[in-house]
Formats: C-alpha cells, sequence, structure tokens
C-alpha cells in the first residue's frame, strides 16, 4: 500500500474535540477502491475521506461500509485540510470534486485563521411523503409528538433525508429507533437516513435541536450531519416553518452522542422559484498521522 498521510479534524464543532469526526487520507500514490473502503472500516468514523487529485481536489467519501456520491462533513472537513495543508494560505473559495460533481466551499476569516467555512449544496429535490403513524412507530415516539402542521417528507441536496418533525425537545431526546422497521422502510425509500428536528434547543442562540439515524449506512447516530442538515434547510423554507421564504439559522446536533455541533444553515427562495442551500460550520485539527504498512 502507498505511504498515506491523514488528518483528523472535527467539523461543525465550536472547539477541539466536539462536532464530528473526520479523518482525511492524502497518499502518494492512487488507492484502489477496496482499499479506500478498507481504511474507512478500519477508521471506523462515519466518513472518512480520500484525496485523489491534489491538483484538481478530487475526493472519494466512504463510510465504514460503502462509498457515497456526497456528505456534508467530509466536504467541509476535506476542503480545511487542502487550504491548510496544500494550498497552505488564505483562499476564497475552493471546487471540490465530488462523486455527484462539483461542490463549492466558501472560507470565512477570523485573526487570519479560517472561521466559518460554507459549502454551497444542490439545488433541493423533494418526493414522497410519510404517514405520520408509520414514522412514529419507527421512533418509538407517540403520534402527538410529531408536529401535524407540517408534512414528513423525503428531500435531497446530493443525499436524500426523511425529514420529521418533531413538537418538543423531551420527545426529540427520547426518540429511539426500531432498527428493524428502520430498515424494512428503507429497501424502498431512496433516503437511508432520519433526520428528526424540533424548535427547542439547549443553548441560548440556537434555533434548532436536531438528531439523525443512520443505521442502514451502519451509523446508529451522527453527530453532525452537513448533508442532512442542507435537506433541512431546503425543508424550512419549503414549507415556511419560520413563515419566510429565507432562512439564516443555528442547529444544534450531537448531544445524545457526547459530541455536541454547531451548524449553520442559509437557505432562500430565488425569483425562479428554487431553492438554494447552504452549510456552515468551524473545523479543527486533531490529530496526524501516517498509515503504517505492518
Amino acid at each position: 500500500m502507498p505511504k498515506c498521510k491523514f488528518y483528523i479534524v472535527d467539523v461543525f464543532a465550536e472547539r477541539k474535540f466536539e462536532g464530528n469526526q473526520l479523518a482525511v487520507f492524502m497518499c502518494d500514490e492512487v488507492l484502489f477502491e477496496a482499499e479506500m473502503q478498507k481504511i474507512a472500516k478500519e477508521m471506523n468514523y462515519s466518513e472518512t475521506t480520500f484525496i485523489t487529485s491534489k491538483e484538481n481536489y478530487d475526493v472519494r467519501i466512504f463510510t465504514p461500509e460503502v462509498e457515497l456520491p456526497f456528505a456534508g462533513h467530509p466536504t467541509i472537513g476535506t476542503a480545511f485540510v487542502i487550504q491548510q495543508e496544500l494550498i497552505k494560505g488564505n483562499v476564497k473559495t475552493l471546487l471540490l470534486n465530488l462523486k455527484i460533481g462539483p461542490i463549492p466551499v466558501l472560507f470565512k476569516y477570523k485573526s487570519g485563521k479560517p472561521d466559518i467555512i460554507w459549502m454551497e449544496q444542490n439545488p433541493p429535490t423533494f418526493t414522497r411523503f410519510f404517514d405520520t403513524e408509520l414514522i412514529s412507530q419507527i421512533l418509538n415516539l407517540d403520534e402527538s409528538d410529531i408536529d401535524d402542521r407540517f408534512p414528513i417528507q423525503e428531500v435531497s441536496t446530493g443525499g436524500p433525508f426523511i425529514i420529521v418533525p418533531l413538537k418538543t425537545l423531551d420527545a426529540l431526546k427520547r426518540a429511539k429507533v426500531d432498527v428493524d422497521k428502520c430498515l424494512d422502510l428503507m429497501e424502498n425509500t431512496e433516503a437511508k437516513s432520519i433526520l428528526i428536528f424540533c424548535p427547542q434547543v439547549r443553548n441560548k442562540g440556537n434555533d434548532l435541536s436536531v438528531r439523525v439515524f443512520a443505521h442502514y449506512h451502519g451509523i446508529p447516530e451522527d453527530p453532525a450531519t452537513g448533508s442532512g442538515n442542507g435537506c433541512l434547510a431546503a425543508y424550512l423554507v419549503k414549507h415556511q416553518y419560520f413563515i419566510k421564504n429565507s432562512i439564516n439559522i443555528r442547529v444544534e446536533q450531537g448531544h445524545e452522542v457526547g459530541r455536541p455541533s454547531l451548524l449553520y444553515l442559509k437557505a432562500e427562495e430565488t425569483e425562479e422559484g428554487s431553492i438554494s442551500v447552504s452549510v456552515g460550520g468551524k473545523v479543527f485539527l486533531a490529530a496526524t498521522g501516517e498509515l503504517s504498512n505492518d
């Protein structure tokens, strides 16, 4: 196996050792797909990324089980590593070439260091709706815990999620996935993850609380999910959750798994009727190392 250097970063974190951890690999030679999948399984983070072209910023994303065409915290975390370790200077924008296509990343700086890193997502698509009774059974909640003013809907900005509005933080905390029922549903849906949210928060200044379940991908609960929160941002505008056609909010996630995270969401309905979505967060370098060939 070629010599590989890797970087462990905390994404959507307000300080080191919070947020969603990510391993970003840069190798002297191109790895085979099976090698990348094996490394991702060994790392056992929700995702691991590989920079396969240092010139074109080609990036591939793997969970421990499968390759993904797009994911949020790997995109932002990998852009941070490219800016810090390859470019080694401040840039305004980067274009990462993912399997789904090019994704623009915008850097904001504070005291000369990266502050919030923003990722633009693809225009959202809104597809099927789901029955409240079914979803409440999957989440082990009462039907009355779900906010019936808004639909349960599948939304995608590159990776599809089932978006579920809840009424209270208590309901969000009580949610516990019935794995068998969840996997049965996922066999017949494009979405392989469920995002639940509510308007009550733990920390002043935040706007929503979120949890994300991705048992289909071998991730019982994700600490911070950029792609899922991008879908949420589009959903909030589409259904005018805040009674307006644009949002600029802060979302807390990851408290239930001991990795408190903060995500920044922007979305706006354009004059043409489409919705633009951006997801932002801070990134911290936690560790570096080299892959052993032993």
